[in-house]
């Protein structure tokens, strides 16, 4: 590992994304500090626990949320959107899949709605926030003026970090996006050790050896989970290929065997955001409705860390799983580049038949690595719940993140390494 690092260094090229990767989240991690005028935070504070969908932004906003800062609504309206436009490639707008086949120009068209959807969905998120945070009274102006301030300021800091993500995946190392977010979740860690703190050590001098056993098995339950998601992550199913023999000119190439690595979550992170996002956006809105009987309902039965909330994530984590490996791995256009190349799969016959073989092989594993994930999105909160740290909002979905997101950008810069003919980190 050290010798890896090091070797990370001596890249011009990969050092200069990673310094500027370091650049951009010092960048962000100081926006999350400067305050969106007009707030008041010491009585938004004073309610956090009160409002779980307060909590679950803040998670992901890093803290930012309850500071009130520019970057108080993190990325969740680009999630959001970019949820919306990846739906309606899926034969909802024609047009949308014509231009997700035509390669990078389609993608950049694409690219392009989401980043106006995504200004369009901050601007209504943060006309809701100010419109509910002045039905609290817990902003300190009264005027059409300063309200226009808060609107323009939490969009435009939404924006910027759309725009931060896109430098990162440009320029930097990873997913932009998902580093914003690994960041953020990161940065909570802090409040966790302050909750042990409170609930086991503090005013329990007596209870000292109890209370030591206890953070020693809180710290091996979190191995044990972080573990499990890297083992899951790393698992793959390899669907075994033969390639024919060629004649090329008097030169014959025998026949090469080869293989199909198709992941048990293909789908990576992105399930389990996607979820995320979807269910907090009817409590969003019923929020700034809280008066009428629709909204209640909402507000009780899909409040965050609820019985109803976590079993709907499950099914979504399920559902954009299967949607979302289905897009990436895209079986019929496998089945024709197998047969273009005089490629086969033994005992299956090209074409048509092949295709319905990778869409079975990566059902079954799909399966499963959607089933796991759901699991995993809500065993932490259960375990934290019995253990009675339930002021602290950790959830098996920002492990999950966590774990993918590094994963996701150690496997980037291994290739980087192996390209030049270095060891790297994953042996």
């Amino acid at each position: 590992m050290l010798q890896a690092t090091l070797n990370l260094w001596r890249l011009k090229h990969l050092r200069n994304r990673i310094l500027f990767t370091l650049m951009v989240i010092a960048v962000y991690r100081i926006g999350t500090f400067i305050p969106v005028p007009g707030m008041n935070v010491n009585a938004l504070n004073s309610g956090q626990g009160n409002n779980a969908l307060f909590s679950l932004l803040n998670m992901f906003s890093g803290g930012a949320f309850y500071r009130f800062s520019i970057f108080a609504m993190s990325v969740t309206p680009y999630i959001t959107a970019s949820i919306i436009v990846q739906l309606l490639q899926s034969g909802v707008i024609p047009r949308f899949e014509e231009w997700q086949k035509e390669g990078e120009s389609g993608r950049q068209r694409l690219t392009q709605i989401t980043r106006y959807l995504t200004v369009g969905l901050g601007l209504v998120q943060a006309v809701g926030f100010t419109y509910m945070f002045h039905r609290s009274n817990l902003l300190l102006v009264n005027d059409w003026w300063s309200y226009i301030v808060i609107v323009l300021t939490l969009t435009t800091g939404d924006t910027l970090l759309m725009w931060f993500g896109e430098m990162i995946t440009e320029k930097g190392v990873g997913n932009g996006i998902s580093i914003l977010i690994f960041v953020g979740i990161l940065s909570r860690f802090s409040g966790l050790g302050q909750d042990v703190y409170t609930k086991w050590f503090m005013g329990q001098s007596n209870h000292l050896f109890l209370s030591i056993l206890k953070v020693l098995l809180l710290l091996a339950g979190i191995v044990v989970v972080f573990a499990l998601i890297v083992y899951v992550q790393q698992a793959e199913r390899k669907v075994p290929i033969q390639y024919a023999k060629r004649v090329v000119g008097r030169t014959v190439y025998s026949g090469q065997q080869s293989y199909i690595p198709i992941k048990v979550i293909a789908a990576g992170v992105i399930p389990v955001i996607f979820a995320v996002s979807l269910l907090i956006l009817p409590y969003t809105i019923a929020s700034y409705f809280q008066t009428h009987s629709w909204a209640a309902f909402i507000l009780r039965y899909l409040s965050p860390n609820t019985g109803w909330y976590m079993a709907l994530e499950v099914v979504l984590i399920i559902a954009f799983s299967f949607f979302y490996t289905h897009v990436q791995l895209n079986p019929q256009q496998m089945a024709e580049q197998l047969q273009k190349h005089a490629g086969f799969i033994p005992g299956v016959r090209p074409g048509y038949d092949t295709e319905l073989y990778i869409v079975k092989v990566i059902n079954r594993v799909t399966v499963f690595g959607s089933v796991f994930l759901g699991v995993i999105s809500i065993l932490p909160y259960l375990l934290l719940n019995g253990i009675g740290l339930t002021s602290f909002q950790l959830g098996g979905t920002s492990l999950i993140i966590l774990v993918g997101v590094a994963m996701q950008t150690m496997q980037q810069m291994e290739g980087q390494l192996l390209q030049r003919q270095y060891r790297g980190f994953i042996r």
